[in-house]
């Protein structure tokens, strides 16, 4: 499985491609490829972007959750997969990312694409610095979700 690791400030050219950081082609296992899916994040005004396993996995997921004959479940997974689309690398090692996700995130001249375990995700520049969890409230969420005195972590 692809653990995706670190953070890399990378520029946007005129035409919306970026470079993939070497540091995340190395990471992906030789079976990833070169095609992903890009979509917009639920909660953050970012992108994810998915190697195609991983997308599937994700499927997996939705499908065990969701039945497709449920009103509610249908819209979830119209919603779901409305903002998605299936983006390659170019021979150079780039994306392109298209313009309707470059406008959704606010994406200018220059992205952080930042490893969040099994995805990436990808911030405008301005607001990844400006949404940058401080020291003392880290701490206090790794006490609050990680710390609690039960018996898994004993």
């Amino acid at each position: 499985m692809t653990s995706f690791i670190g953070d890399y400030l990378c520029k946007i050219d005129s035409k919306g491609r970026a470079l993939l950081p070497s540091a995340f082609k190395k990471q992906m296992p030789v079976t990833a490829g070169d095609r992903f899916v890009i979509k917009k994040d639920i909660y953050e005004k970012c992108l994810i972007l998915y190697t195609m396993d991983e997308w599937e996995r994700q499927n997996e997921i939705l499908r065990s959750k969701l039945n497709p004959y449920n009103k509610k479940h249908s819209q979830l997974l119209r919603a779901y997969y409305r903002g998605t689309a299936e983006v390659s690398l170019d021979a150079n090692n780039r994306i392109l990312i298209p313009k309707r996700f470059m406008e959704q995130a606010e994406i200018g001249k220059e992205i952080y694409m930042s490893g969040q375990d099994k995805k990436i995700e990808i911030w405008a520049k301005e607001i990844y610095e400006n949404n940058a969890v401080d020291e003392e409230t880290f701490a206090d969420l790794a006490e609050d979700i990680l710390g609690a005195d039960d018996e898994k972590n004993r």
